[in-house]
Parts: structure tokens; sequence; C-alpha cells
């Protein structure tokens, strides 16, 4: 007989990197889920609320739901022109389950 173990550590370690990051953003998540957290953070709240954000990403990114290129977003098959819409806008369908964490 024979059984599945499941190991007690995440399969999926999601990296996190402290860059500098333009004016204005805080956080960002790359393509293969590494999350950027601008470097200049000091309040611990902060760094915290955006760093659950962008795990958020992480794992639309992981479960294949989003994606991205320089032209648009991919959410669920559909397409989204970076010409066409307002990235910071918190009721894009990627952003609203991210925003409901903070």
């Amino acid at each position: 007989m024979s059984f599945k173990l499941t190991p007690p550590f995440d399969k999926f370690p999601t990296p996190v990197v402290n860059i500098p990051l333009e004016e204005g953003v805080l956080g960002r998540t790359d393509k293969r889920g590494t999350i950027l957290l601008d470097k200049d953070m000091t309040d611990p709240k902060q760094i915290e609320d955006t760093y659950n954000h962008e795990l958020v990403h992480a794992v639309q990114f992981r479960k294949g739901e989003l994606d991205y290129d320089d032209k648009a977003f991919y959410w669920k098959g559909k397409k989204y022109l970076r010409s066409k819409i307002d990235e910071a806008n918190e009721n894009l369908p990627w952003e609203k389950p991210a925003h409901a964490n903070e």
C-alpha cells in the first residue's frame, strides 16, 4: 500500500527582493512570482501590507490566472491593454483580491 506525504514546507517558496522602485510604487511581483519591495520602506506595517498584497499576485501567477507583457495584462484568459487601463486601479479583477487583504 502506498501513501502520499505532504512536505512541511512550501513547495514553491516566494523570493523577496528589496530594490529601488519608481516613485509611488511600494511593491511589484514579476512573472516568475518574485516579490519586489521598495528598499526605502521602513514602516513595518507598510512592509507587511505590501508583502501580503504582492503575495496574492504571486499566487495568481503561480495558478496561471495572471500574466503580462509590455502591451497587456492577461487575467484568466482575458486581455487588458495597458494603454486602456489605469494599472493602479484597485477595481481591476486581479487587484480586487489583493486589496481585500488590506
